[in-house]
């Protein structure tokens, strides 16, 4: 099989070395380069990268992408969409070609797209930008996704084994996804997914009645089936409240997000969050014992990572405290503790709580 790595890239020297040496596995690499000043270009050609430099006028990533993905040869079998921030782990080509066959078209694989100050994965879920060379194109402004060209049903394989990792520059500027995502809407304002993006991305800049209505124009379309998603709509809005003080409306949605996906910690846990502020602990304890009741964590990008460490334990203990119910508040101490015994808050807990029983 021949494989390509296809790839964008402006102002990205930082990451050329670490990149290249990620994606050597592959027979070619490719790299449209967008408008770089720096050395990005030039340190890419020295390491045998084939680099193309390309105009996009007005910028969008899909057409960044497609271009791209035209330069990259035709005799190509499986093409690997990554970014010059991101790097996969070592062996990645061996198990592609071991479950590849004549009639795959895409590649679903472990994607952390972000972690947290201990270096451990804090947010992650599965992409499928490993694709078929023929009847592909990118589309959407920004968030941009594979779409399949031809009628006949895809075909996935799962690479249990590869993970590829991101590891941005915070301090490179995404300012450019907010009239993306607007864009986004404006030319398909059916499609639920950028519906959802867009109103996430109002609550980010803190423009909490855009966020509320575009969220709410999010559940009301009928292509919004997924509960995941719709339920972090719901959750959405009811932090739109909370930064509104509107905390009876929060409540509501958070009941709301509960009912529309019962099966997600989430919901529980931001409600307990508020509940928590407003010095509710019964109904915090109530709400992250429901939560905990869950136990499998699903792979998808609204997965939160705090839900799945020793947060809702270090909430639990302090609730059972307030509650006088000191021997449940140094179980969960101890919990917190197991799942994060780096942290020093969480180990002084446990002494002060014994010392407080005796």
């Amino acid at each position: 099989m021949k494989i390509a790595v296809y790839a964008i890239s402006k102002n990205e020297e930082k990451f050329v070395e670490r990149w290249v040496n990620s994606m050597n596995e592959a027979d070619e690499i490719y790299v449209a380069d967008t408008g770089s000043t720096d050395k990005t270009v030039e340190l890419l050609k020295q390491k045998g990268v084939i680099v193309n430099s390309v105009k996009i006028e007005p910028w969008r990533f899909d057409d960044a992408r497609n271009k791209s993905l035209e330069f990259v040869s035709e005799d190509v079998d499986i093409c690997v969409c990554t970014d010059l921030d991101e790097v996969f782990t070592k062996g990645w080509r061996k198990e592609l070609e071991e479950k590849w066959t004549n009639d795959t078209t895409n590649a679903r694989y472990n994607y952390i797209w972000s972690f947290d100050e201990n270096g451990k994965p804090k947010t992650s879920f599965y992409i499928e930008k490993i694709h078929s060379r023929h009847n592909f194109k990118w589309l959407y402004p920004v968030h941009e996704v594979l779409q399949y060209t031809v009628k006949q049903q895809q075909k996935y394989i799962t690479l249990d084994n590869v993970t590829l990792m991101h590891y941005p520059d915070k301090k490179k500027s995404r300012g450019q996804y907010l009239p993306l995502l607007e864009l986004s809407v404006k030319e398909n304002p059916n499609d639920d997914r950028n519906m959802h993006y867009l109103g996430r991305e109002y609550m980010f800049y803190k423009m909490y009645d855009k966020s509320i209505e575009t969220l709410k124009k999010h559940l009301a379309l009928p292509s919004a089936k997924w509960k995941d998603e719709r339920c972090a709509s719901m959750r959405y809005i009811a932090k739109c409240y909370i930064n509104k003080a509107d905390y009876e409306q929060a409540k509501q949605w958070y009941e709301t997000a509960i009912k529309e996906a019962p099966y997600l910690r989430e919901p529980y846990i931001e409600y307990a969050q508020l509940e928590y502020e407003l010095k509710n602990w019964n109904k915090v304890a109530e709400l992250i014992e429901n939560a905990l009741k869950i136990k499998e964590r699903p792979m998808t990008y609204i997965s939160e990572s705090y839900c799945w460490g020793y947060f809702p334990y270090d909430m639990l203990t302090i609730a059972y405290f307030n509650l006088n119910n000191y021997s449940l508040s140094l179980k969960n101490a101890v919990s917190a503790y197991l799942l994060e015994p780096e942290n020093e808050r969480l180990k002084d807990n446990i002494q002060n709580i014994k010392e407080f029983i005796n």
